[in-house]
């Protein structure tokens, strides 16, 4: 798991600290208050130490590797037009710090970039090894209907797409799990596909497609809510998500009901208990209360979370966190709520 992230000039945060919880930490905040950019720089890291492990001759990690994997991943998931429009500006150049803490200590980071840097990183604490979980990452958008050849087309053109979306297809695209880990695996797709009304089939023509009794449906004319549930099945049905690992969600509710949301939460508790360390960063108060109402279950009593309320001030953004909602301070969207349903009340 990652333990701590310390952040000093990065965009909109002058400087941060954060703890993490060993299963799940939620990442609360208005928009602008750079949620993403928190989940964005994290994945980075462990998707660039992830991907060199992969590779069929591994060596040892290298200042020289990492100062050129670390600046492309950042330029290309990010995309601002050099690497240094990601540090925070005040008084002429300024330089961005980050550094990571992992329960696995030979896997510590911390490096380092200024402000007028195009593509240049440079390595303060060199991890004595490869991370060896791949971290998976859901956008916004949903990437079901899009998959179809955007692997081959990205890696052959330029496209102002953030790589998150190429990473999320290659996984979307793997075998499906067997063997030991099937009954977990269908443990976990259960509640899934019933709220889908069917199952994720990717056909020999890379499309995919929700099967059910009626048959299967093409991905463009399913509901975009269920088409996130599908990207979230299919990682599960492929083992990406299953006994440890990463995940990092941006806005799981958006384009969901209600009813789906709290099978959301459900399904990220189920992936916290089974391993996975989870990233999620939401602004909405349904979603917070039915995850505060899942974790007061016991269930999910082995389940750690913590919650971290991003606050803009006249300097930039400052991070609250805490083991409950209750200590990150105000949240402006989630007060919204709260008055919209006392003034809806209050009507004659």
């Amino acid at each position: 798991m990652l333990k701590q992230m310390a952040l000093k000039n990065l965009t909109v945060y002058p400087e941060a600290n954060l703890e993490f919880g060993k299963s799940l930490n939620v990442i609360i905040g208005e928009n602008g208050s750079g949620k993403t950019h928190l989940l964005k720089m994290i994945y980075s890291v462990l998707a660039v130490s992830a991907e060199e492990g992969r590779k069929s001759k591994v060596t040892s990690p290298t200042k020289s590797i990492l100062q050129t994997r670390i600046a492309d991943k950042l330029t290309n998931v990010y995309r601002p037009e050099s690497l240094g429009r990601l540090a925070k500006r005040k008084q002429g150049r300024e330089r961005c710090d980050v550094s990571m803490v992992f329960e696995q200590s030979d896997w510590d980071i911390a490096f380092s970039f200024a402000s007028n840097s195009k593509s240049e990183v440079s390595i303060e604490k060199l991890p004595d090894a490869w991370v060896d979980v791949s971290p998976a990452y859901l956008p916004t958008r949903e990437l079901l209907t899009i998959f179809p050849n955007f692997i081959s087309v990205y890696e052959g053109h330029y496209l102002e797409f953030e790589e998150t979306w190429r990473d999320t297809c290659l996984l979307l695209g793997a075998l499906l799990q067997r063997g030991a880990k099937e009954k977990r695996i269908k443990e976990l797709l259960e509640p899934l596909e019933e709220a889908m009304k069917g199952s994720i089939e990717l056909d020999k023509n890379g499309r995919f497609y929700l099967r059910n009794e009626s048959g299967r449906m093409e991905m463009p004319l399913v509901a975009e809510g269920l088409r996130k549930l599908g990207m979230l099945s299919r990682l599960i049905a492929t083992g990406a998500l299953l006994d440890k690992g990463y995940l990092f969600w941006d806005e799981p509710e958006a384009n969901l009901n209600p009813v789906l949301i709290k099978q959301v939460a459900k399904s990220i508790l189920d992936l916290c208990d089974s391993g996975i360390q989870v990233f999620i960063a939401t602004h909405s108060l349904f979603l917070l209360r039915e995850l505060e109402i899942l974790l007061s279950d016991s269930r999910y009593k082995k389940v750690k979370a913590k919650f971290f309320g991003l606050h803009d001030t006249d300097v930039g953004v400052k991070i609250e966190q805490g083991v409950s909602v209750d200590d990150i301070g105000d949240i402006s969207a989630l007060d919204e709520e709260l008055a919209q349903s006392d003034r809806f009340l209050a009507m004659d």
